[in-house]
């Protein structure tokens, strides 16, 4: 996930805005070390967070991570890119007919049996109102749109 990191950070940056790689791993010359101190100063300086690497511990995924250290510096949203441009009702690579939601909540998305994400980040964010935006990361346009404040992808809110 480091390396997803960076290259995120790269795409963020030719898109003209500022981004910097945290990690709960140490790896010199590659992230910074998350702490919250850290997140918010460089929040504070206009820059857009990437957190790669997991919490650094076991049983923790990558969703976990991104919904514990989204709550801890208070993040605006968490953005979960996917091969997909959004949650669907169905799987859309399997069934032509499945109908792509624009928008939803935690509680139709649970009646719904629809997976966004694991258990634990998906009750965290729900627990504490957590806007989720679900996009394509490997669509290229979807990125900066989404930077630019443009409704893509689906919106999962309380």
């Amino acid at each position: 996930t480091i390396i997803n990191a960076i290259a995120l950070k790269e795409a963020i940056r030719s898109l003209g805005y500022q981004a910097e790689v945290l990690s709960s791993i140490e790896i010199f010359k590659v992230a910074d070390v998350f702490t919250k101190k850290n997140a918010l100063k460089l929040l504070e300086d206009g820059n857009i967070l990437i957190l790669g690497g997991g919490t650094g511990n076991p049983f923790f995924t990558t969703d976990t991570t991104a919904a514990l250290r989204a709550l801890e510096i208070e993040a605006d949203y968490i953005f979960k890119a996917t091969k997909v441009d959004g949650i669907y009702n169905k799987d859309p690579k399997k069934f032509s007919d499945a109908v792509k939601y624009d928008s939803l909540t935690y509680d139709q998305a649970i009646k719904e049996k629809l997976e966004i994400m694991d258990q634990t980040a998906f009750t965290m964010c729900r627990e504490h109102q957590k806007e989720i935006i679900v996009f394509n990361f490997l669509d290229g346009d979807q990125l900066g749109k989404l930077l630019k404040g443009k409704k893509i992808g689906t919106r999962i809110h309380p």
